[in-house]
């Protein structure tokens, strides 16, 4: 399967699973409280697959559109109820009761994102230490003092295994403005407190991602170009590549670097290439075709085989893995990073701070869910609970026609004693159906221009 295949196949997956999971928080809560629900959908338009179940013959719906789903509920305003059904109508309900029905499917992807990073503890997080490569000159990285080769240890006193987890740290130091500590180790210079002051760094927040804005990027190692295996029926099987071949040059271009092969294959699709290969004490001539693979609208080349890894394994990985009780706290204490950051970016977009640019649609989500899904498990955990987050706190959001925008409504009908008008209402769909069309312009305009650019 191609790459947009699997990336279309991981979206669907991962949409999916977040859907049902958000609206069964909505039916499951509704039927413990009394209300009768008629169906409960994933996806929209057309039913690809119906079946009744439960006391209730509650219509359960696969549908053709997977960008969502829903559960309709008994109620007067839609239908006419018949009197024995009248007190499980939804909007017979007292207006607490609504609020909890409404809250539940936010609800539960908060719960699914603290299960999916217990997991993901659990089975453990592969990982690249945080050493420090490249250094931009006076850049804010550069003037807190950082040096290629700095491994960090901590940013403001919580240690740091991964650069995943520096970067979290690094993102909330640049969306608070203010000076953060960074404990940093080297052979050359010992351990060392830097300070990197943010406390006036809008860019930070802008396109490009935040290591790249701060002047950090991580350190590469250079693995020699040796064959650790090849792919049945792939190009280097197929030249006569042998695992623990060392790659000497390609069309008379010395290979010094396991990176540098990498990137002569990918720039050379369905052209020949003619190595010079070292098997033992004996050079080889060999005569290699890549590939052409396409993705994302690109051409690249490849040839199906792996690099050798030096014995001990590659010296910058990492797993980071905590027992069943320990994993309960920090999958805690992630949700709840997460969901704050989340926030707060979203706040520093919409007050200037930060670019729209990092609002993403279905395209970078189906590309990052194909990408984190071949990584291994732990990461498409991680993406799951990610976007989870975003759909709980997206449906949160005060705008009609969403979760919060009822919550608002019933709000209101509290302080003020009488339900919101149906018109009143109408025009708040009006609106909120704007905002959401509004929003994915957006998100696609940033799609296309990630994907063309």
């Amino acid at each position: 399967m191609s790459g947009v295949g699997l990336s279309l196949l991981w979206f669907l997956v991962a949409i999916g699973v977040l859907v049902t999971i958000h609206e069964f928080g909505h039916f499951w809560v509704a039927r413990r409280l009394g209300v009768k629900v008629l169906r409960f959908s994933i996806g929209f338009g057309r039913p690809l697959w119906t079946r009744r179940f439960g006391r209730d013959d509650t219509e359960f719906v696969i549908a053709a559109v997977p960008l969502g789903g829903y559960v309709k509920m008994l109620d007067e305003r839609e239908a006419p109820v018949p009197p024995r059904d009248l007190e499980r109508a939804f909007n017979r309900k007292p207006v607490g009761t609504r609020m909890a029905v409404v809250v539940a499917g936010p609800l539960f992807n908060f719960l699914f994102a603290i299960v999916a990073y217990w997991l993901m503890f659990v089975t453990g997080v592969p990982g690249i230490k945080p050493v420090v490569g490249a250094i931009e000159p006076a850049s804010y990285a550069a003037n807190a003092g950082f040096h290629e080769g700095d491994e960090i240890l901590a940013i403001d006193d919580r240690p740091v295994a991964s650069w995943d987890m520096a970067l979290v740290e690094l993102l909330e130091a640049a969306l608070d403005r203010r000076e953060s500590e960074v404990d940093v180790d080297s052979p050359e210079r010992g351990r060392r407190l830097l300070v990197l002051d943010l406390r006036d760094a809008p860019e930070i927040l802008d396109k490009g991602g935040v290591l790249q804005n701060l002047g950090l990027s991580p350190w590469v190692v250079q693995l020699a170009p040796v064959i650790e295996r090849t792919l049945e029926g792939g190009a280097a099987a197929a030249a006569g590549l042998q695992p623990g071949d060392r790659i000497l040059s390609a069309d008379g271009q010395t290979i010094e670097h396991w990176s540098e092969w990498v990137s002569y294959v990918r720039e050379r699709p369905g052209q020949a290439i003619a190595l010079r290969v070292e098997r033992g004490d004996t050079e080889l001539a060999m005569r290699l075709v890549p590939e052409a693979v396409e993705e994302e609208g690109a051409t690249f080349g490849r040839i199906g085989a792996y690099v050798q890894v030096p014995e001990g394994g590659h010296p910058l990985r990492t797993l980071v893995r905590h027992g069943p009780l320990e994993s309960i706290p920090q999958a805690l204490d992630k949700t709840w990073s997460m969901t704050t950051l989340t926030l707060r970016t979203l706040w520093a977009m919409l007050t200037g701070r930060a670019s729209v640019e990092n609002i993403s649609g279905p395209i970078s989500i189906a590309q990052y869910a194909g990408i984190s899904a071949t990584i291994g498990m732990a990461y498409f955990l991680g993406f799951l609970a990610v976007v989870s987050i975003s759909l709980g706190i997206l449906n949160l959001l005060p705008i009609p026609i969403l979760d919060g925008g009822h919550l608002m409504y019933y709000c209101i009908e509290l302080f003020k004693g009488s339900p919101v008008s149906e018109a009143t209402q109408a025009l708040g769909q009006q609106v909120g159906i704007f905002l959401l069309l509004a929003l994915m312009v957006l998100a696609f305009y940033n799609d296309l221009v990630r994907l063309l650019g």
